[in-house]
């Protein structure tokens, strides 16, 4: 049957649902699939239309994911290779995998079509888009991370950014086989976590950052209590002694919003042997490095930064935009005596992500803070 056929057949059958839709919502989530796939049988006879079994299990499909899930990204969102999603109009659809970028052959039905799928995101979370709140962040229910921009501030229609959450986070040899870092820096990392060094991982967006802090944390003693803080918890960590504590943005009313920074102080009390934040971006940075100051060491952190010099004048303006009024030779003291490495990770024109460089934190000298590169990735034991 020529595509027309098919979507003249799919309109019918979506208006044959709209009048079914409350005995469909009564179903429990197990059993709307088989629901489902029983009034598309019963369509199909009432209609006298004929199509191969191949046909009838790929409508079924649509069906289901128009329904049930999230319409034509259902088939992207099962591929655990794709790793970013970029919806940039409702016929243009972008997906990262491997490290690559390329279009796809999906689109949605129309821009409504589409606001219909971003209602269902943002829409359970209690969130909304529209004119007047044109932005808002967002997840799935696997976790992934959803940014979601409409009209007016966006000229092109509406935009959604979505990546892909891990289940599983490659291991310290899947890393080093796929040339993440050497063997060599791996040794001298682990040694460096044992030893309670404070680190930061700093980077680019999608240079692997949150890879790499989850393989630090994994070289954690097991008899450690771990307090970890992130926007979406995105660590997988495979010791027992773990409280995973994650922000809250605030409701429709403005209300209920719990930052970085609340969590870090509420943390402190909590008798963390160690505080890993999945990023700093502002204030909470003075909270984290009075953590790393005051009994927490062998804390673990990421920001975004292009090398150890940009990453520490970043700390300064983060703790500068704090509450607290401090002036700038403090701040650079207090960054001095928290931090010991900092670690660069990149990402290639390929795709592929690796540590660059590993710098040390070397105290103060004639009031500048003093960064030594060790060197990478073949770092010695």
């Amino acid at each position: 049957m020529e595509e027309r056929g098919l979507v003249a057949i799919k309109e019918r059958f979506k208006q044959r649902l709209a009048g079914r839709s409350s005995e469909l919502a009564a179903r429990d989530l197990q059993e709307r699939p088989y629901y489902l796939a029983d009034l598309v049988k019963e369509f199909l006879k009432e209609e006298r239309i004929i199509l191969p079994d191949k046909t009838v299990r790929i409508l079924t499909d649509q069906f289901m994911n128009e329904v049930i899930g999230l319409g034509p990204l259902e088939s992207v969102l099962m591929d655990d290779t794709v790793t970013e999603i970029m919806i940039n109009a409702y016929d243009q659809v972008y997906i990262e995998r491997n490290g690559q970028v390329s279009m796809t052959d999906i689109a949605f039905d129309g821009i409504d079509h589409l606001y219909l799928t971003i209602d269902r995101i943002v829409a359970p979370l209690g969130l909304r888009v529209d004119e007047s709140n044109p932005m808002v962040d967002a997840r799935l229910p696997d976790g992934s991370r959803v940014n979601v921009i409409i009209p007016p501030v966006s000229l092109s229609g509406p935009v959604v950014t979505i990546r892909r959450f891990r289940n599983i986070m490659p291991t310290v040899d899947e890393l080093i086989n796929n040339g993440t870092l050497s063997r060599g820096a791996a040794r001298f990392l682990m040694a460096a976590v044992k030893d309670k060094k404070n680190i930061i991982v700093s980077g680019g967006t999608g240079s692997g950052k949150t890879t790499l802090l989850n393989m630090l944390a994994s070289f954690i003693a097991p008899q450690e209590r771990l307090v970890t803080i992130e926007d979406t918890a995105e660590l997988r960590l495979a010791q027992p002694h773990v409280v995973t504590l994650e922000s809250r943005r605030p409701n429709i009313e403005g209300e209920g919003e719990v930052t970085i920074r609340d969590l870090v102080r509420n943390a402190l009390r909590m008798r963390p042997d160690r505080i890993i934040v999945g990023e700093v971006r502002g204030g909470e940075a003075l909270d984290m490095l009075q953590a790393m100051n005051t009994g927490h060491e062998g804390s673990i952190t990421t920001a975004h930064a292009n090398s150890a010099r940009d990453l520490i004048k970043r700390l300064e303006v983060m703790v500068l935009t704090s509450d607290v009024d401090l002036p700038h030779g403090p701040v650079v003291e207090q960054i001095a005596a928290a931090l010991d490495l900092v670690l660069q990770m990149e990402r290639n024109a390929d795709g592929t992500r690796r540590l660059t460089e590993i710098s040390k934190i070397a105290g103060m000298k004639d009031g500048h803070l003093v960064v030594e590169e060790i060197g990478c990735p073949e770092v010695s034991t």
